[in-house]
């Protein structure tokens, strides 16, 4: 078999048969024009004629991770609401006073393309440093037509000036603007019947998706976003559950929602719904670790329903100011005790299934997408293990 290049001497975890990790021991994976031909066990590779072939001397291979929910391009930062938390104010008072997501919307429209694509893409290369071959990236820092339009041209500029792949949604339903006055549900209509379509005709959005919570829409108007989602054939997903119970997880299985994410405060009925429909739940670490929450993501509740749970850095300024994965399995590990599988799972096949994009990436698997991360460790616990180190020998993207 003719190939462009081989990888030998390695140890695996394909991630292609949870719930175990599906390690080869003496593995090899050889790609051509950028997809996997062969990953398996090299006693058992066909006859590979490579134009390269690296000798990965026992190192461990896995496939490129995944960072499946951020809200990575904005425009300032919010140090001075990390100050005000610290002095005792809650999530919610702060973004009852104008500050949250809309401070971030008045510095995300001030910014042009450029700045907010040198700002994001400092942001993305530390991912990528950890090992990230795909990321997602939400827009609902603009609020209006414009600027949602212009968050999303920056996100799919990162995946063109920067080696990786970028999964794009809309999240018009983020937060109110000051400019609606308060009326929540004339923005929704807007969301609905302008911002979408815009978004849609210029084919900048991969999926929609909103914040359901009590600070901001409730599931009656976030059924009209999926609704319109719907008409432009949109997958949908959402944030649920993360402050109170309202519902979000059944209204996300309603509408077959590719994940359905935070989910602190999910019921049975909730996750019963989740796993009736094949939803993904994403738990967001980073969020809970930074707004010093308390109400932990019912996993046992998850794991007794068999709902697949991938684990995000949920990297945006006001909740989750985190730039690494590696850091988001340790947190997901000692907060919410995933064990080591679950939390690699999670970063790789469950993460690609959370975007629908688990025919292309996510696993060692033949026609898959060769986007690697190559490790200097001894065993894949190591990777959740560590804090504040990266022991990524090589990424590869796409075999390069």
């Amino acid at each position: 078999m003719q190939c462009d290049r081989v990888w030998r001497g390695a140890r695996l975890a394909t991630m292609a048969a949870p719930p175990g990790l599906g390690i080869v021991d003496k593995g090899l994976i050889a790609s051509t024009g950028g997809r996997i031909v062969y990953a398996g066990m090299e006693a058992d590779a066909p006859a590979l004629d490579a134009a390269e072939t690296i000798d990965c001397a026992g190192r461990w291979i896995t496939p490129g991770l995944i960072d499946c929910h951020t809200h990575i391009v904005y425009g300032g930062n919010r140090a001075h609401e990390f100050e005000l938390r610290l002095a005792g104010a809650t999530y919610d008072e702060i973004a009852r006073a104008g500050g949250g997501i809309v401070s971030t919307m008045r510095a995300t429209r001030s910014e042009s393309d450029d700045q907010l694509l040198a700002a994001a893409g400092k942001r993305v290369e530390t991912l990528m440093r950890d090992g990230v071959t795909t990321l997602e990236i939400k827009s609902g820092y603009g609020l209006d037509t414009a600027s949602e339009m212009k968050s999303l041209r920056v996100a799919r500029r990162l995946g063109e000036v920067l080696p990786l792949s970028v999964v794009t949604t809309f999240l018009g339903a983020h937060a109110l603007p000051p400019e609606a006055n308060g009326d929540k549900d004339a923005y929704i209509a807007q969301v609905c019947e302008q911002q979408m379509p815009a978004v849609a005709k210029a084919g900048l959005a991969d999926a929609v998706d909103a914040f359901c919570e009590s600070i901001a829409f409730s599931p009656e108007q976030t059924a009209r976003v999926f609704e319109a989602a719907r008409k432009f054939g949109l997958p949908v997903k959402l944030h649920a559950e993360q402050l109170t119970t309202l519902g979000g997880a059944e209204l996300a299985a309603r509408f077959g929602a590719l994940s359905a994410d935070h989910l602190e405060h999910a019921d049975e009925r909730g996750i019963e719904a989740l796993a009736h429909a094949g939803t993904v739940a994403v738990l967001l670490p980073g969020a809970f670790y930074f707004l010093r929450e308390t109400q932990k993501p019912p996993v046992d509740l998850l794991r007794r329903h068999g709902v697949p749970i991938a684990i995000s850095s949920d990297s945006n300024p006001g909740t989750s100011p985190l730039t690494s994965l590696l850091l988001t399995m340790n947190m997901a590990a000692t907060f919410f005790r995933l064990t080591v599988d679950e939390c690699l799972l999670g970063v790789t096949r469950h993460a690609a299934k959370a975007l629908g994009r688990l025919d292309e990436v996510g696993t060692l698997e033949a026609g898959k997408s060769c986007d690697l991360a190559i490790w200097d460790i001894e065993r894949p616990a190591e990777l959740v293990y560590r804090i504040g180190f990266t022991p990524l020998r090589q990424r590869v993207w796409q075999g390069r």
